[in-house]
């Protein structure tokens, strides 16, 4: 079963993982440029939270690592009438992945190339939040900006396997983008953001697959407005800017509208 024939993922979430030390200021960050709220704490030790949109269904979340770098992964969010966890997961693994942890509700697992991701129940989300509209001083409309890409950065020996991977599970096609060296999956009617995948340039040995967000961004006042807030502008490319958080969570601002 795939989304093209049994529709069975109907919302995907991304998480941010920070390191216990760096959690409160890179959650307040990450409130600060998504204008999002902050759902009560969560899990055993209140390691996780939901950033909660004034409108729409909530697809970014937060949790407090106990040890590691941080970074992102992903929940996809299955319709427990179109499809088990349980066969997901065996779907998944006979495209490449690697299965780990298991519980009721819950699985863990790793792409080929070891991006993290986890199958969870769809709880009946479906409204994309709007994007964030800005505003010039006199008060007129200035551009907007989302969250609205997951950009896997795939080490170069790994790329095709991982676009195949990511293809075969989700059961959408993927094409070439414009810039060379990236690959997008067609994003699924209802989804909040989608699949991008970057070949990197180069990767030491045993470098896994890692993530980063994406803005689609038509707001010419944001990359001020994050640096104002704790970011670091890392780079200049001609369709986008990297940043880095106050947590050193690489992430962009595509100069593009929000999808």
């Amino acid at each position: 079963m795939s989304l093209t024939d049994g529709m069975s993922m109907r919302w995907a979430t991304i998480f941010l993982d920070f390191p216990a030390g760096s959690f409160d200021a890179g959650v307040a960050f990450w409130r600060g440029v998504t204008g999002y709220g902050l759902s009560a704490a969560r899990g055993a030790d209140g390691q996780f939270a939901t950033l909660l949109p004034p409108a729409g269904d909530a697809y970014l979340r937060v949790q407090r690592l106990t040890d590691g770098p941080g970074g992102c992964h992903l929940d996809l969010h299955l319709d427990r009438g179109a499809e088990s966890l349980s066969a997901a997961a065996e779907r998944a693994a006979g495209a490449g992945a690697v299965i780990g942890h298991r519980e009721d509700g819950l699985v863990v697992a790793a792409s080929p190339g070891g991006f993290p991701f986890c199958l969870v129940h769809w709880a009946g989300e479906g409204t994309v939040p709007p994007p964030r509209a800005a505003a010039s001083d006199d008060g007129a409309a200035a551009g907007a900006s989302r969250v609205d890409s997951l950009c896997l950065d795939v080490p170069p020996g790994a790329f095709e396997r991982e676009v195949a991977f990511w293809t075969a599970f989700t059961g959408q096609p993927a094409r070439p983008a414009p810039v060379p060296g990236y690959a997008i999956l067609a994003r699924p009617a209802g989804w909040p953001a989608r699949l991008l995948l970057q070949r990197r340039d180069s990767a030491a040995p045993g470098d896994r697959t890692r993530g980063h967000a994406d803005f689609g961004c038509t707001d010419a006042g944001a990359r001020d407005r994050h640096v104002a807030l704790g970011a670091r502008v890392t780079g200049e490319q001609p369709y986008w800017t990297v940043l880095t958080d106050p947590a050193g969570r690489e992430y962009c601002l595509v100069r593009r509208a929000p999808a």
